[in-house]
């Protein structure tokens, strides 16, 4: 039946699984918008919802088939007749249509919840097997609580609905009971005892009781299963079900396993995203693949070791899963290196900043607040910007005089290379008239491209922080500076960039 052995199909269950979350119930549109981006993404098969629960999820389903195309869109139904009818009608516009149908199968399902034989639930699986099959062709079957199933009754009712007109076979571990070794042994006892298994493709649906439900879905697959039903963020009822992301790239990443799929990993990220904020379920940080923290680094061993070869502690490119970089967070356990990276990236040449002497700033700040951001590198190199450059320029007096009846004037004091230098400026206002008397000690042309002010909380005590793109010599350079006064935090920024330059 598989023209690729192997080739593993990925069937979401995103919107029906993954909707059963209390509270995140979704709207047909919201629904749609998911859809769609699953098809972009490469899934084989979405299950669009369970259309006689509710007409809203009715609604979703004939929506969904109407505008979805490329992927085949499924609907989940009980092994009865009342809901493979809803099921076909609300697959009516699905180009490609699948009807999920089934019953339980532990000795647990059939005694506790049917109150049934496993004689009679297994005619009840074959019966409905062939209804659904009078209104569509390709038929999934769920064995629920297979995981619990004894294997020779097992065996026995999936040899059963592939006689009676099965494509699929879902092998589901509904309440995440299964070791992976378990779990794959239950999917190859099948394979080697089910004379008609080759007229079916087996899938494995596992849940997350006890965290393995990704686990016991690459071992379902080492073992003979080649579809494998998850959710994105890994999100479903109590502890969830198995992740998409992770399987994804878990046969990305070990290509050893001989698996591929047909996923664009590039639009994992974003699609993570769309489901967590349309869902209202927050991703936690350390998520494997696609958490906050999956490609972040703190620890200044590791940054060193990913700053010099990415591969010494990632295994993933994050580009690959749509992040574009890791991260280097700087934290007080943040090395030179790192601090580095960071500065250079800013725009600050490694070659001409005194790094030992900003380093143990950094340190110093990063004791207080724990984690460093931009803006705090921004202000520890403009607060002190003359010092933190080797043979920089350093300002050692601004003096300002302006008013009413007098244009502005600036008197500078500027030290460059061990040699002290005087200059005064008049100018438009007291911010021109600096420049141009810093202008006048260093010989260098200037021209300022863009000029902004923001006061970093707020009120007239506060610091201001300037920003300052300039050009020298055709290239354009960024300078930043710190003050409570205004006329001095733009000093500082246009020395900031004169020191890049210089």
């Amino acid at each position: 039946m598989l023209h690729d052995p192997n080739r593993i199909f990925i069937f979401d269950t995103t919107l029906r699984d993954g909707e059963q979350v209390p509270g995140s119930q979704l709207t047909t549109p919201e629904k749609i918008i998911i859809g769609e981006a699953l098809e972009q993404l490469g899934v084989d098969v979405i299950e669009a919802g369970f259309p006689i629960s509710s007409p809203g999820d009715f609604k979703s389903v004939v929506e969904l088939s109407k505008v979805v195309r490329a992927p085949i869109i499924c609907a989940l139904t009980r092994a009865n007749k009342g809901d493979i009818d809803c099921a076909a009608e609300a697959l009516k516009f699905a180009k490609y249509p699948r009807i999920h149908t089934g019953i339980g199968s532990s000795d647990t399902h059939i005694k506790y919840k049917f109150n049934s034989t496993r004689e009679a639930i297994l005619e009840r699986a074959v019966e409905a097997v062939k209804y659904a099959k009078s209104f569509v062709e390709d038929i999934e079957f769920y064995a629920e609580d297979a995981g619990r199933a004894d294997n020779e009754f097992l065996a026995k009712m999936i040899e059963a609905v592939i006689a009676a007109g099965a494509t699929v076979v879902n092998i589901p571990d509904t309440n995440g009971y299964c070791m992976p070794e378990q779990y794959g042994e239950k999917i190859r006892f099948l394979k080697e005892n089910v004379k008609n298994i080759d007229k079916a493709i087996i899938s494995a649906h596992c849940h997350n009781d006890l965290g393995l439900a990704t686990a016991n879905s690459i071992a379902g697959i080492q073992n003979g299963a080649r579809q494998i039903e998850c959710t994105i963020n890994g999100i479903g009822e109590r502890a969830g079900n198995t992740s998409l992301e992770e399987v994804v790239m878990i046969l990305k990443t070990h290509q050893s396993l001989n698996f591929h799929t047909n996923i664009n990993s590039k639009h994992l990220y974003r699609l993570s995203g769309m489901v967590s904020r349309m869902m209202r379920m927050p991703v936690q940080a350390n998520k494997a693949i696609i958490g906050k923290n999956a490609f972040a680094h703190s620890s200044g061993i590791h940054q060193d070791g990913v700053l010099k070869h990415r591969e010494n502690y990632e295994i993933m490119n994050p580009e690959d899963v749509g992040i574009d970089q890791s991260e280097i967070i700087l934290t007080a356990r943040s090395g030179r290196h790192a601090l580095k990276h960071h500065l250079e990236r800013l725009g600050y040449a490694s070659d001409r900043v005194d790094l030992d002497y900003v380093y143990d700033r950094f340190l110093t700040l990063a004791d207080a607040k724990k984690e460093i951001k931009d803006d705090d590198l921004l202000l520890l190199m403009g607060v002190d910007a003359e010092v933190s450059f080797k043979n920089g320029f350093k300002i050692n007096q601004l003096h300002v005089t302006c008013g009413d009846q007098s244009s502005p004037e600036a008197l500078v004091k500027v030290t460059y290379n061990g040699a002290d230098h005087n200059a005064t400026a008049i100018g438009n206002g007291p911010v021109d008239a600096t420049i141009k008397a810093i202008e006048s000690i260093t010989g260098k042309p200037v021209e300022i491209k863009e000029f902004n002010i923001h006061a970093i909380h707020g009120g007239s005590e506060d610091v201001s922080k300037v920003d300052m793109r300039v050009m020298f010599e055709d290239q354009s350079y960024m300078g930043y500076g710190f003050s409570t006064d205004i006329v001095r935090a733009s000093a500082n920024a246009y020395i900031d960039a004169l020191n890049k330059f210089v």
